[in-house]
């Protein structure tokens, strides 16, 4: 399954739990403000009946309706806010010991309980009427409450399964990338060997010496390939060197292999840069940037090559002529099997940001890019 798809249907079953739990979670609260109105209803009743006490009434069932709301938090007012009983007419809330501090304080209990509920009407005769402003129970805050926790575990276990899934994806990727470099590496071990000998060979018959060192650079340069392969997977060795040596040897090595309508410019501040670098794959970084221009030019532009110093750091620039960049693809280009190509597998940029980030401790990224004018990739590299 790809991780597009994988992170989709996650996305949906999150999705789908979360609205389930808030719409369950609503209709229990729907249901539960419905009990407790009528609850509050019957309690009104009962303070209006303690009220207007009569012989008839059973005040033991009054008083035990009035004490049986050990939940809802409630205030018996009359007409003018005024409350009525502080010992049966407010229930559940907790008045602060100083006598002084609460009428302020009830005060101020009302006006929010007028935001709540809408009071229930006391109707104590033609004339008076008395009010209940009433909270919701703890219950039903706390059910209210449950959605929005759901709803933070849910995005945890998305952010956390995210995580995992990435993390397993990325050393399946490690893996193979491990595996075909070494046997790629291995492969070209042994034609190699041979390529050496057969031009030691030639040397000794005394051949056109332009024809045998042109031979010997191409095998020292398959040799060179062989072991940047190898190195792959394991922890290079990085060795202080002046950078701007190591960009010159591997741009001389490519003008001389690249057609003359390809032109490659270097640019630095100063003659000495010195980096900690592994020569071998940092020069595979720089061709790779370097054919990956060309193709982008259809084998005919420019290509410069820009360094320069920043506080503690090296800006690296690759601008090329080229077809550009779309903005949405900025990343993309660097993700394995991304390619413009008919041809190819899409490695190249994804093996330049692995040397450069992973092996380098740097940053590549798409600087810029124009449809039609070109790109500029830049590598930040640490003094």
């Amino acid at each position: 399954m790809k991780f597009q798809q994988f992170k989709s249907i996650l996305i949906i079953v999150a999705a789908a739990i979360v609205l389930s739990a808030m719409y369950i979670s609503n209709r229990m609260i729907a249901k539960l403000s419905e009990q407790e109105t009528h609850s509050m209803e019957i309690w009104a009743e009962a303070t209006r009946q303690l009220v207007v006490y009569e012989g008839s009434i059973d005040l033991d069932l009054v008083f035990k309706i009035l004490n049986e709301n050990k939940t809802i938090p409630a205030i018996l007012v009359d007409a003018n806010d005024k409350p009525i009983d502080l010992e049966y007419g407010i229930r559940n809330i907790n008045l602060p010991e100083n006598p002084k501090e609460q009428e302020e304080f009830i005060r101020k209990k009302i006006q929010e309980l007028k935001t709540v509920n809408t009071p229930i009407v006391v109707q104590i005769d033609g004339q008076t009427k008395h009010f209940v402003y009433y909270d919701q129970s703890s219950i039903i805050k706390n059910l209210r409450w449950f959605s929005y926790i759901l709803f933070i575990v849910v995005a945890l276990f998305l952010i956390v399964a995210f995580m995992i899934f990435t993390q397993v994806k990325k050393a399946e990727q490690n893996q193979v990338w491990i595996g075909l470099s070494r046997e790629t590496a291995h492969q070209l071990g042994t034609p190699i060997s041979s390529l050496l000998a057969w031009v030691e060979i030639l040397k000794d018959k005394q051949l056109d010496t332009k024809f045998t060192n042109e031979i010997s650079k191409d095998v020292n340069r398959l040799r060179i390939i062989a072991e940047r392969f190898s190195k792959i997977g394991s922890k290079p060795d990085l060795e202080p060197v002046n950078f701007v040596d190591v960009l010159e040897n591997a741009v001389a090595y490519l003008r001389g292999r690249t057609s003359n309508k390809i032109v490659i410019t270097t640019h630095y501040q100063t003659d000495n840069i010195n980096l900690k670098l592994n020569v071998p794959l940092f020069e595979w970084v720089v061709e790779n940037l370097c054919k990956n221009a060309m193709d982008a030019m259809d084998g005919e532009g420019k290509i410069d090559i820009t360094v320069s110093e920043h506080n503690d750091s090296y800006y690296i620039d690759f601008q090329d002529t080229g077809k550009g960049i779309p903005k949405s693809k900025y990343k993309t280009v660097f993700n394995p099997g991304y390619t413009t190509k008919k041809r190819g597998w899409g490695l190249g940029l994804s093996l330049v940001k692995r040397i450069v980030e992973e092996y380098h401790k740097g940053k590549i990224f798409v600087k810029q890019s124009e449809i039609g004018k070109g790109t500029t990739f830049r590598i930040l590299l640490k003094k």
